[in-house]
């Protein structure tokens, strides 16, 4: 397994960090995650594609990228992987052709033979999509429970509309999956989050699919007033700044759960998943220490796991809340992460609107948000 990082700045590609590939024919999967306007110019694609000719090609829109110990914006940071014994086979499905998000994701892993298939990459589109059932259409049609992780794609903090692409021009609405088969992958994945919960555990009692109405039988809305009324900002996303803890009917542990949007109109607060009647919710905040160390126990938990083995990859995907609470000391996440793993592992990723990953508990697949998310690639 080999890997070439390179930069996409004024209209070329310009090479920093890892450089091993030394024939392009040989390189097999290029992803790229960078500011939307960027992921939109075709001349991207049209210059990777030029460069690389047999490659799959992944691109994705972000809310910031990650390259090494650097979280940047306005950039597409690149990483180009040869795997020597490995097999890939990518494909996608526009979510504009589904009549919900649940058979979207079931027709998109349904194309994969899962026969020799060690892992699975999802990228989606960050808006249109209801992730949470998008991955509970995903794992119904994991019949060989073949581990998923992944992301919704981002637009910073603007929450307009985000772009996926898949060998061409990248595309609102389009979720692509990358296949990895073969017994040589080695595949590791850890997701945690490091908020702290307050206030006492209360009852969704009003809602339809990723909108609250109520909560213990009053408005959702006036209740977060009630505790959360100086913070806010209808002019900013405050809101990312206080997450709800959820706990979903029959699940046996909490996940975080982002606030996209407060809906006056409709007299509702939007999430990115599903909040279903029945649900159990906190409210979140942050320390700046807890969810850095997070970032450094999801590492960790991963060197644990393959016997204290450093990855040649990681792939990082954390979630645009944590980059909006730890602003300028963003860096420090990824930073704890590669003090883990060391000076010989490639940092890649990027800040998302919702982070895939198995639950550690059954590991079936889960969206979450609010956790840093770290799944990491060697070959035998």
């Amino acid at each position: 397994m080999k890997l070439t990082q390179m930069n996409f700045k004024n209209d070329e590609l310009i090479p920093s960090g890892i450089d091993e590939i030394v024939n392009v024919t040989d390189a097999n999967l290029i992803l790229g995650f960078g500011s939307k306007n960027l992921i939109a110019d075709e001349k991207l694609y049209k210059t990777l594609a030029a460069k690389f000719p047999v490659s799959e090609i992944v691109l994705c829109s972000t809310a910031g990228e990650i390259f090494g110990k650097s979280v940047s914006e306005n950039t597409v940071s690149i990483t180009v992987i040869q795997f020597e014994k490995t097999k890939i086979k990518s494909t996608s499905v526009s979510l504009k052709s589904f009549e919900n998000s649940f058979d979207a994701g079931r027709a998109l892993i349904e194309q994969f033979n899962p026969e020799n298939l060690a892992y699975l990459l999802v990228l989606s589109d960050g808006l249109m999509v209801n992730g949470s059932q998008l991955v509970k259409g995903m794992e119904a049609g994991n019949t060989g429970n073949v581990p998923i992780t992944g992301g919704l794609a981002g637009d910073g903090t603007s929450f307009n509309f985000t772009l996926v692409g898949l060998n061409g021009h990248p595309e609102i609405g389009k979720v692509v999956a990358i296949g990895f088969y073969g017994q040589d992958l080695q595949v590791n994945h850890s997701s945690n989050g490091g908020w702290d919960v307050f206030g006492p555990e209360r009852t969704v009692t009003k809602s339809s699919g990723t909108k609250v109405f109520e909560i213990d039988n009053r408005s959702a809305i006036d209740l977060y007033k009630i505790y959360l009324g100086p913070y806010i900002d209808d002019r900013t996303n405050s809101t990312l700044l206080f997450p709800f803890s959820v706990k979903l009917p029959g699940s046996p542990t909490p996940m975080a759960r982002s606030i996209l949007e407060i809906n006056y109109k409709d007299d509702c607060m939007v999430f990115t998943g599903d909040v279903p009647v029945g649900s159990t919710v906190r409210f979140m905040k942050a320390s700046f220490d807890k969810l850095i160390d997070a970032a450094a126990n999801a590492a960790q938990q991963i060197l644990d796991n393959s016997s204290g083995m450093p990855p040649k990859l990681a792939i990082l995907i954390s979630c645009v809340g944590r980059k909006v609470v730890l602003e300028k000391q963003i860096e420090d996440e990824v930073d704890a992460v590669s003090e883990v793993f060391g000076v010989d592992t490639a940092l890649l990723g990027f800040y998302s609107y919702g982070e895939i990953s198995p639950n550690i508990i059954n590991n079936t697949c889960e969206m979450y948000n609010q956790t840093m998310t770290i799944t990491t690639l060697n070959e035998s």
